[in-house]
């Protein structure tokens, strides 16, 4: 069975090159598993988007230094979803500006728009609330300072899907 470090580290290897010829800049490894009957699952992600072509590129180019005779795998690269959890600090440095939901290590829900991302650090502003004043019976928007967190407080952070 092919470990992940191996995996990891010819994935980088082909990432990091100079002439690896993909159409997409900046390409980052997200998150890589490969499962007990050696299915290896490589999600990869960019500041500029991926593209389909990508996928196929890497994906060629991890098989070209695998030994199916030594060893048989079963390989998908495929990008980041939307609908997942960021993996790696870099998907908070690529949607800076964009509303996410975080769930801390310690319960708190947070739904807020990143304002900077220097790592290990992430600047939420948080959503704003409408509070209804009794007497007047009028809503005004209640305005909260924005929250500071460190990567290691992150128990799950996700884009906020909005249509």
């Amino acid at each position: 069975m092919y470990q992940k470090k191996d995996i990891l580290k010819i994935t980088e290897e082909i990432i990091t090159s100079e002439n690896n010829n993909f159409e997409s800049t900046n390409i980052f490894l997200t998150d890589i598993k490969v499962s007990q009957d050696n299915k290896i699952s490589i999600l990869i992600d960019s500041f500029d988007g991926i593209k389909i072509s990508d996928c196929i590129k890497l994906s060629k180019k991890i098989e070209e230094k695998l030994d199916r005779e030594k060893e048989d795998f079963e390989l998908v690269v495929s990008s980041a979803g939307l609908d997942k959890p960021f993996k790696v600090f870099k998907q908070y440095e690529k949607n800076k500006g964009k509303q996410i939901k975080i769930l801390t290590k310690d319960g708190k829900k947070i739904k807020g728009t990143i304002i900077s991302a220097e790592n290990p650090n992430i600047e939420i502003q948080p959503e704003t609330k409408k509070t209804k004043n009794k007497k007047s019976n009028k809503t005004k928007p209640e305005t909260e300072k924005n929250i500071n967190l460190n990567i290691n407080e992150i128990k799950e952070a996700k884009v906020v899907i909005t249509f």
